[in-house]
């Protein structure tokens, strides 16, 4: 054994694991929001904010991700909801990992259907001032406010995780106890209390998690959130293997001076260090 690790060390080999491929798709699409329309302009202002040269590449673990096994495939202007499903399972034939720029929410239920052709068991966790569990809304069942609806209905996952949630109603609280969802309320946010992932996770961050006065730049503001803190904390907390990730929401028509565009930037390079 000894000779065999000094050969190793003689030729320079590394014991490593082999870096997954990753790519970023933007998803321009915001016809299911229910108040306000804007985040289907989302994906180019966060990019903009993330290479502006205002900061680094590095996350806050000194992880660059300025990689050649990183790519970034643009966004996507869709016109039908279905496309969303089928750009995803594409970008999976040739990537290890997504992330994922929306875009409302509702691009959360189709991107989950395409990622369980390639992870059959995955968990999620989901950083969000709403439940988003109705059955409906407003006649639509695939509003922004119904993806977890929509993929706990379809058995898609093993265990869904919902932290920062302070706008539950009782049909919510029903569909949460329906699916057994495992939620963690703002009011009793304990970091310690968020679960360790037995499955593959993809994490699903919607910007109204932040309390307003860290992320201005959304349709629903509401007050009492996280801080940016608090999710960076989540997100370098979790020891689970991240599969996937979107960040969704973001409304630059809602911003001030890209207050929310630097944030969601930020977020970005701590999701893809955590890849």
């Amino acid at each position: 054994m000894n000779y065999i690790i000094s050969i190793l060390s003689i030729l320079n080999i590394k014991d490593r694991t082999i870096e997954p491929k990753i790519c970023i798709q933007g998803i321009c699409y915001d016809e299911k929001s229910s108040f306000s329309r804007g985040p289907a302009l989302a994906p180019p202002s966060i990019r903009k904010a993330l290479y502006s040269g205002s900061s680094n590449l590095y996350s806050e673990c000194l992880t660059s991700i300025d990689s050649p096994n990183i790519k970034d495939m643009g966004d996507f202007n869709i016109s039908a909801y279905e496309e969303i499903f089928k750009i995803t399972k594409s970008h999976l034939g040739s990537f290890d990992k997504i992330v994922t720029l929306g875009g409302d929410h509702s691009i959360t239920y189709p991107v989950i259907k395409a990622y369980v052709e390639k992870y059959p068991r995955i968990d999620i966790l989901h950083i969000d001032a709403h439940a988003d569990l109705y059955d409906q809304y407003e006649g639509d069942r695939f509003s922004h406010a119904c993806p977890f609806a929509r993929i706990m209905e379809d058995g898609l996952i093993g265990r869904l995780v919902q932290v920062g949630i302070r706008t539950l109603n009782p049909h919510q609280a029903e569909q949460a106890l329906k699916y057994n969802v495992e939620i963690h309320h703002m009011k009793d946010f304990n970091l310690d209390a968020i679960p360790i992932f037995s499955n593959p996770l993809y994490i699903s961050l919607d910007m109204d998690a932040f309390d307003p006065a860290y992320a201005p730049g959304v349709s629903h503001h509401e007050p009492g959130g996280l801080s940016s803190r608090q999710v960076l904390s989540i997100i370098q907390s979790m020891s689970s293997e991240v599969i996937g990730a979107d960040i969704v929401e973001y409304n630059p028509t809602k911003d001030i001076h890209d207050m929310t565009a630097y944030l969601a930037a930020k977020m970005l390079k701590e999701l893809m260090a955590k890849f």
